[in-house]
């Protein structure tokens, strides 16, 4: 009997998609008229990938083996983290520019970051890119900011190299992860030339890439020819004049502003005279005093900048991300970065405790003012507006509360003081519906704890819409479920997990609204004076709930000072000493023992505040308080909404 192949019933789906799908995948640049040309010298591609999947420490080994770095160089790991933040949190969070040489081809690479919160820094960088490297790990596979990064890669046309990466796990599933990168990409609409992607297989911690699970490498030696194979060169105008799309933004002590893009076309050397277009279409004038390009870590001078590479201009003043950069003669503006629209606002004013100014140098309304507009020229994702009635209210928009706990923890840092609000989901209406963004979260957790998470998010009007058994007693839930729902649940989760439980979650757009459900189900233990905590007061308050104070740290009126077990705030002496008498008796001596006190982090102290709550941050401490310290004025305001 003659032996037949099984059928790939995985790869005849793909080729019909294939047959019936229109390309997706064009020059965006080209016409009829032009007749472009290729600067083959340069490839620009963006590394992307969900967080801790491997992309800075790929960059880091692609450093090594082509010449970066002389040999017995001593260089630190994650060479592309340069925020203490980054460093601290094992993430990466502004993209960031670099370059490498391989066989004569300048290859300039975008680190971009991998967390949702962060995605306009990934579509500002992709502005950049001409290709782009999806890093998947081999065990994980795709995760939810995989699909949005990936869906930005599509949205720009850029070619895909697909690595999985961390292949060498003992549970690695490379043919797994394969198909669900297939999926993924016909899912997400990708043409034809997109889904047939090179694939390779990699181990970036030791700069190791292959071309097949089972071959032993050596190298990155196939990663790098298949950039230069795969990825296309930049292509230009030869009859345009210079024109750059401002990407990014820097600063310099000696230099000043700088402006960071990709040329377009044309050509550009020092002392030139061009014109900057902003987006009203205004022209203003500026004059080239240096010209700068990418060279590993290092920025060096250029005598001119190239067509398709990515530079670095100096002598420009009023520019903005977003700008075009180009000569007066036939000036054109090139399209604008777009960014997605925020989705949480948070409340920052300044301090109104009665410590304001002990800690922070900058604590004027006006300086906190100068520094979130600041922010906005460099991260196209934060709007900032002021409130109407209260000038020194600004209302920060942004993409989560991980970007605001991450530009809060920034302010603090640079000697800011001043208090926020809980974050807030932005609404929609349309055609008198009230509409509010929706996340896809995945819970990747034990089985054991399956029924408790289900109960959690089923209150937060979270819907379970898929459930897979991962093996080895784990399970991988998928769930839709507001924004709103999201904020404050994460220590929840992770209380109710032991810890052992991972949630990742992405953007999936505005739906209508599901309801109203409890943002928090315990209390407040609310300071009625201002002194000094005391020992003996905190340990008769601890069996009304959760102290977040030590003996001995200041407090005021109106402070938060602990969780009250109930549902209700109570307000409590935490400075009341131990009546002092001449008299002994039995039991009245005993040593007191308090329970110890959990550090309380910035992003501890959003998830736990309520609507009528502020988190006080200074450069040395968090302190949670009412936004009326006033308890009287507390009282007055609860009686009049019982009347209303």
């Amino acid at each position: 009997m003659r032996y037949l192949p099984p059928i790939d019933f995985y790869k005849i789906r793909l080729s019909f998609t294939l047959i019936i799908r229109k390309p997706f995948y064009k020059n965006r640049n080209r016409t009829d008229k032009q007749i472009m040309r290729k600067n083959s010298a340069i490839r620009n591609i963006a590394i992307i990938a969900h967080v801790d999947h491997g992309k800075t420490t790929l960059v880091d080994t692609m450093f090594a083996q082509s010449g970066v770095f002389r040999e017995g160089q001593a260089v630190n790991e994650r060479v592309m983290d340069t925020m203490d933040l980054e460093r601290e949190r094992g993430i990466t969070i502004a993209a960031k520019n670099c370059s490498v040489v391989w066989e004569g081809v300048k290859i300039n690479i975008i680190d971009t970051p991998g967390h949702a919160d962060f995605g306009g820094e990934v579509e500002r960088a992709l502005g950049m890119a001409d290709g782009a490297i999806l890093l998947v790990d081999a065990s994980e596979g795709p995760l939810p900011q995989t699909r949005f990064v990936l869906k930005k890669t599509f949205e720009a046309g850029l070619r895909v190299i697909v690595v999985i990466n961390k292949i060498d796990r003992k549970d690695a599933r490379t043919a797994e992860v394969l198909d669900e990168i297939y999926d993924l990409f016909i899912d997400l609409g990708a043409g034809d030339e997109q889904v047939d992607f090179p694939c390779l297989y990699a181990i970036g911690r030791d700069g190791i890439a292959q071309l097949t699970p089972e071959e032993k490498g050596k190298d990155l030696k196939p990663l790098f020819e298949a950039i230069l194979k795969e990825i296309p060169p930049p292509e230009y105008d030869p009859e345009e004049p210079f024109q750059m799309l401002v990407s990014d933004l820097g600063y310099s002590d000696y230099l000043g502003r700088l402006a960071i893009g990709k040329v377009a076309n044309g050509h550009a050397r020092f002392n030139d005279s061009m014109i900057c277009i902003d987006k009203n279409n205004e022209i203003h004038p500026l004059k080239i005093t240096k010209t700068q390009v990418y060279e590993g870590l290092q920025l060096t001078d250029a005598k001119s900048a190239e067509p398709g590479d990515i530079i670095i201009i100096s002598g420009v003043s009023d520019v903005k991300i977003g700008d075009t950069i180009c000569k007066k003669e036939n000036a054109k503006a090139l399209k604008r970065i777009s960014v997605d629209e925020p989705t949480v606002s948070m409340r920052f004013t300044i301090n109104t405790s009665p410590f304001a100014g002990r800690e922070g140098k900058i604590v004027q309304s006006r300086k906190i003012r100068e520094r979130l507009y600041k922010e906005t020229l460099r991260n196209v994702a934060i709007q900032v507006e002021e409130e109407v009635e209260n000038g020194e209210v600004f209302i920060v928009k942004g993409r989560g509360e991980f970007q605001m706990a991450i530009l809060i923890e920034t302010l603090r840092r640079e000697g800011y003081e001043f208090t926020v609000g809980r974050p807030e989901v932005i609404f929609r209406y349309e055609k008198g519906k009230r509409m509010e963004p929706a996340e896809q979260l995945f819970i990747d957790c034990d089985e054991t704890f399956m029924g408790v998470v289900t109960e959690k998010l089923s209150v937060r009007k979270g819907r379970m819409v898929n459930m897979v058994q991962m093996g080895s007693g784990r399970v991988r839930l998928e769930f839709s479920i507001p924004s709103r729902g999201l904020i404050g649940y994460r220590d929840e989760f992770l209380t109710d997990t032991r810890g052992s439980g991972i949630m990742n979650w992405c953007f999936s757009g505005y739906e209508e609204y599901r309801g109203d459900f409890p943002s928090r189900r315990t209390g407040s233990i609310v300071s009625d004076r201002q002194g000094s905590a005391v020992a003996y007061a905190l340990f008769n308050l601890e069996p009304r709930g959760r102290i977040f104070i030590r003996p001995n740290d200041p407090v005021y009126e109106g402070m938060i000072v602990g969780e009250h077990n109930r549902g209700n705030d109570i307000t409590a002496n935490p400075c009341k000493e131990k009546k002092l008498s001449n008299m002994r008796a039995s039991g009245k001596d005993d040593n007191i023992l308090l329970t110890p006190v959990k550090p309380m982090t910035l992003e501890h102290a959003l998830h736990f505040i309520r609507e009528d709550e502020m988190v006080e941050v200074t450069p040395q401490s968090i302190r949670l308080r009412k936004a009326e310290l006033s308890g009287q004025r507390r009282h007055h305001i609860a009686a009049g909404r019982k009347v209303a």
